[in-house]
């Protein structure tokens, strides 16, 4: 199977029956405040997107006059039917899925306009005693995957062909399902090795699951970032929305970036769900801290000079000739139109207010 090669309109289509109890779940919000509509491709929220949500607890949101209603709908692809559909109005978009849709040249009228997570997060892990200890020893193995819908499939494929293994022919692929499941398939030998994200990773470590990662390749593309999308037709229609989500996600990851522990007891409060079951909140959110460890890493740019969320073509490019897409250019696939107004606020006072929080 090469989900990212065979996906067409038609194949986004059919999960739209799927998200339909997930959508139609009723959140209460603030009186006075437009409601937006997020659409996350995950089964259930986790720390993965921290810094998309904790603007509501903070008063991020507020200021810019809206709360946030986040829905988990359970995989990427279906957050790229919700967008088109208008059942979200923003919803996290990633090339993986994006790419394959623009050279069938049927890529919706969307746009890409903050990038919040920049590469490159994916790893292959195996058990410590494992003998595997490169990429190119995963040849007739199988590794492990949460599904086909999410994005360490298409990227860890990607990678692997870079380095001349075949991800259709070389490789068995198994869902084993995300989460702790996922480390637990590991551990009883159900797989060989298992790809993965990191804050997937880090949930995996905080279970108490030992893991070997396996050292990247030399030259890892740069590819695989994840991004705020929304429809065109929005962006005109409520620019001022776009742009304050934008500012409340650039706000949070600068307060996460000055004290992750004070994110991560926010994001705890907010979604007591996420906790491991029995834990206490110290526990809680010593393991958000665990799972983000990596991620946060990645919130800034890896460009000199560039601004939080800006967006670089070139990462677009870069993974469509890797995945050989006839793609002649992707400038419908995104803008920085909105990257400066989004910056408008002051770094250092929202950095001071997080090694300040007091919970």
């Amino acid at each position: 199977m090469n989900y990212i090669h065979n996906v067409t309109r038609r194949d986004l289509a059919r999960g739209s029956g799927a998200m339909a109890a997930m959508l139609a779940a009723p959140r209460a919000f603030a009186a006075g405040l437009q409601p937006l509509r997020f659409g996350i491709g995950l089964k259930a929220i986790n720390a993965a997107v921290i810094n998309t949500v904790i603007g509501e607890a903070l008063g991020y949101n507020k200021a810019e006059g809206f709360t946030l209603q986040p829905k988990a709908l359970g995989n990427n692809a279906n957050v790229q039917v919700a967008i088109d559909r208008g059942d979200v109005d923003i919803g996290i978009g990633v090339p993986a899925f994006e790419l394959p849709l623009l050279a069938k040249k049927q890529w919706p009228d969307d746009v890409n306009f903050y990038e919040y997570t920049y590469p490159y997060k994916w790893d292959v892990a195996v058990l410590p005693d494992s003998k595997i200890a490169s990429y190119e020893d995963l040849k007739g193995k199988k590794i492990g995957i949460t599904g086909f819908g999410g994005t360490e499939y298409p990227i860890t494929s990607t990678v692997l062909k870079s380095l001349g293994i075949s991800p259709s022919t070389d490789v068995k692929w198994v869902a084993v399902g995300q989460g702790v499941a996922a480390g637990v398939a590991l551990k009883r030998g159900a797989i060989d090795a298992l790809a993965y994200f990191d804050v997937g990773f880090g949930g995996i470590e905080a279970a108490g699951i030992a893991l070997k990662f396996l050292p990247r390749p030399a030259k890892i593309p740069l590819i695989g970032g994840q991004f705020l999308t929304a429809k065109r037709s929005l962006l005109k229609s409520n620019r001022k929305l776009l742009i304050g989500f934008g500012r409340s996600v650039a706000k949070a990851s600068t307060f996460i970036l000055a004290n992750p522990a004070a994110g991560a007891g926010v994001f705890i409060k907010m979604f007591p769900e996420a906790a491991p079951r029995g834990a206490s909140n110290e526990q809680a959110v010593k393991a958000v801290l665990t799972s983000i460890g990596r991620r946060i890493k990645l919130y800034n740019p890896p460009y000199a000079g560039a601004a939080m969320g800006s967006i670089n073509p070139h990462e677009f490019t870069v993974e469509a000739h890797l995945d050989k897409l006839a793609v002649s250019h992707v400038s419908p696939l995104f803008t920085n139109e909105l990257i400066a107004e989004i910056n408008d606020f002051d770094h250092k006072a929202i950095a001071a207010a997080a090694t300040n929080w007091k919970p």
